[in-house]
């Protein structure tokens, strides 16, 4: 089992950034094959993969983007604090959202949410233009 928990949502104005942090808790992060993954949801639309990183096994550290955001965020680790990080720059309307992130259970690192079967509670990223 995985507990996520994130935090740093905010309102910005378009080109600002914003730095979200994803708290996990439970089995451990670096447990082989494990990957947290960031996705969003705006109203109205479906819950889309933004990207995501594998916290343990022999491609921990390896990073994945939605073409999307490719260039303005980027997703982090630090497994002492178990944390997953997304830094996001240039930030624009469109990438207002939920933010949630999630956990797999082993395996492929998926971008299809229903793969992951942990997930945080969401945060709100509203930018302004």
């Amino acid at each position: 089992q995985v507990q996520l928990a994130e935090s740093g949502g905010g309102s910005v104005q378009a080109g600002g950034s914003l730095r979200l942090s994803c708290s996990v808790s439970g089995d451990p992060i670096n447990a082989d094959n494990r990957c947290v993954g960031w996705f969003r949801q705006a109203p109205g639309k479906v819950r889309e993969w933004v990207a995501r990183i594998y916290t343990g096994g022999g491609s921990s550290g390896i990073q994945y983007y939605a073409d999307s955001v490719k260039g303005r965020f980027t997703i982090s680790q630090d497994i002492d604090k178990k944390t997953v990080e997304l830094q996001m720059y240039s930030l624009k309307p469109e990438d207002t959202a939920m933010y949630y992130c999630a956990a797999n259970s082993g395996g492929f690192c998926s971008t299809i949410s229903s793969r992951f079967p942990y997930w945080g509670q969401g945060t709100q990223v509203t930018v302004s233009s």
